[in-house]
């Protein structure tokens, strides 16, 4: 897990040789992406404001999103390849459980938001589709910031 885009290699090319910067520049799109989706999160919130167009409880995806996030990234990939990690409650079991619980509230918000999306607002015609997509767009980016988090940096820049 901890090599996912290690063996993705780029054409080499001057402009695009990040080296001691990976971590920078991953940190950087992914709070882009988080902060995107929250934003326009907030705008559709602003937009519709009443309950009938934007109901407040489509909020609950992007803050299970956001929940998905931190839990993703609590956990190094050290500690779940049980390089550094062997002590504590469950080891690297309970470091590997923890990720996969993280994934899953990941996942299901994604789902939950694209159920909203055609659910409440495409299959019945509902003429505010902007909150759908908000919702839908705002647990997408969020879900892909925290992919990009994990798995953009590297660990090996850390010592």
């Amino acid at each position: 897990m901890s090599g996912f885009l290690d063996n993705c290699h780029l054409p080499d090319c001057e402009c695009l040789q990040l080296g001691d910067r990976r971590n920078l520049v991953a940190s950087v799109i992914s709070g882009v992406l988080f902060f995107s989706g929250w934003w326009i999160a907030i705008d559709a919130a602003v937009q519709y404001p009443s309950q009938s167009d934007l109901h407040h409880a489509c909020h609950t995806c992007g803050a299970i999103g956001t929940l998905a996030f931190f839990l993703i990234n609590s956990v190094s990939n050290g500690q779940i390849r049980g390089d550094n990690y062997g002590t504590g409650c469950l080891g690297q079991t309970g470091a590997r459980v923890w990720l996969f619980i993280g994934f899953l509230l990941g996942f299901g918000a994604l789902i939950a938001a694209s159920w909203i999306l055609f659910g409440l607002y495409v299959v019945p015609d509902k003429s505010p589709e902007w909150a759908g997509i908000a919702i839908f767009l705002q647990n997408a980016l969020i879900f892909f910031s925290s992919i990009l988090f994990k798995f953009g940096r590297t660990e090996d820049l850390w010592q």
